[in-house]
């Protein structure tokens, strides 16, 4: 570290931070429990977008928006008195809502029908919105920018990431280092969890159509019977992963849906398949697809049926930074304790936040959000909660970690 910057009393500094966090915390409680009651779904958080450029105005913190529709910039630029640091560090939150319909018996239950934050994008929305206003109060503190992300749509293909990178939202200036935060109920509240390097999978949708002749059930030999067809598409596709992939590479190829509107009597012209594909490795990704695509083609044509495949590209596989995480590692130590740093396992559900993770050196990490036996609900689940508490420790950790990286330049 550079003399100049070694005087800086980094104890003091996580006091502070400490300070401001339990300060904001029933702000930011208020503004998950806003966010929760209202949820919105990707392209479409006009209303979520509205109320976090009305707190960021209340705060005098400068931003842009409409990028990817609804996405948002915010920046707080350090007045500290150090030499020259012209360090950028970007941090995001995801903002959109899932098609889910709500269960939970909680006075901040969602009142949109069907629309529910089962993902935490409103836990990660608030606790950027802490982070801001942290690191706003503490801007004399530190040097250099610090850029809020608050990117729509990570639930849906193509993604808000991807829009915002196009749109030039991190431009001119662009960041160092890149960071996300997301919420983890396999870990208590008050810690975190991290992977090193390779941690998500690519995932990619695939829509696969059996055609023919339908007709009377009873009569099999003057028609295609599409529904068995599309069946051993299906148990044939399995071998990929099996016969296919390389053995020490995570695979996984699921269907969730089998379309045959016939009837116990009628077998129909057509079948529609809808599935994923998920891997940690961009070659055999591409490979796959394309094997994907003759082997459900050939199936079909033997058993004298036609067959549409359409793959629709979806994100990459996420990587993590390796130096970077191990800075993430080494800060949020300092800040919550190393017995509450965990390395995580690799996971094969997807981020957008790889297409950031693929142009800046980034790390995406988890933060514990359960209170042992009480919440277990998993993501994506009509029950799914969050302890609040740990709004605390979200918003504080992630300003101390990119103070620590503004003005430490062995960390870069």
């Amino acid at each position: 570290m550079r003399k100049n910057l070694s005087k800086m009393n980094f104890n003091d500094l996580k006091y502070k931070i400490e300070n401001c966090s339990k300060k904001y915390f029933s702000e930011v409680q208020s503004l998950r429990r806003h966010f929760h009651q209202n949820p919105e779904l990707s392209f479409a958080e006009v209303e979520t977008a509205g109320y976090i450029m009305l707190k960021l105005s209340e705060r005098g913190i400068y931003f842009k928006k409409g990028f990817a529709n609804n996405g948002i910039v915010a920046e707080v630029e350090g007045t500290g008195n150090f030499m020259g640091s012209k360090r950028i560090i970007a941090l995001r939150a995801d903002v959109d809502g899932l098609p889910i319909t709500e269960e939970n018996d909680v006075i901040y239950k969602s009142v949109k029908p069907g629309i529910m934050h089962a993902c935490g994008h409103d836990f990660h929305m608030a606790s950027l919105l802490g982070t801001a206003f942290i690191l706003n109060d503490l801007r004399d503190t530190f040097a250099g920018k610090v850029k809020f992300v608050f990117q729509p749509a990570e639930e849906k293909i193509p993604g808000g990431a991807k829009q915002m990178i196009q749109q030039g939202a991190l431009l001119p200036d662009e960041p160092d280092i890149m960071l996300a935060q997301h919420v983890y109920p396999q870990l208590n509240s008050g810690s975190i969890g991290i992977k090193p390097g390779i941690y998500m999978a690519s995932t990619d949708e695939i829509f696969i159509t059996v055609s023919g002749t339908g007709g009377h059930a009873a009569t099999p030999d003057e028609v295609t019977d599409s529904v068995s067809i599309a069946a051993q598409i299906i148990v044939i596709l399995q071998q990929l992963v099996s016969r296919f992939a390389p053995p020490i590479m995570p695979t996984v190829l699921s269907f969730g849906k089998f379309i045959a509107n016939g009837s116990t009597n009628i077998i129909p012209s057509s079948v529609n398949i809808e599935g994923t594909f998920r891997t940690l490795d961009e070659n055999w990704r591409a490979e796959a697809k394309r094997r994907i695509e003759k082997i459900a083609v050939s199936v079909a044509n033997a058993l004298g049926a036609k067959c549409e495949v359409r793959i629709v590209d979806g994100y990459p596989v996420l990587k993590n930074d390796e130096k970077v995480a191990e800075s993430v590692v080494k800060f949020a130590s300092e800040y919550i304790g190393k017995e509450n740093v965990h390395e995580l396992d690799i996971r094969m559900t997807a981020e957008d936040f790889a297409y950031f993770a693929g142009k800046y050196p980034s790390v995406f990490y988890r933060i514990g959000t359960s209170v042992k036996d009480k919440i277990c609900s998993p993501l994506h689940s009509s029950t799914f909660n969050v302890d609040e508490s740990a709004l605390e420790t979200g918003m504080g950790v992630m300003a101390y970690l990119a103070v620590k990286f503004l003005m430490d330049s062995d960390n870069i």
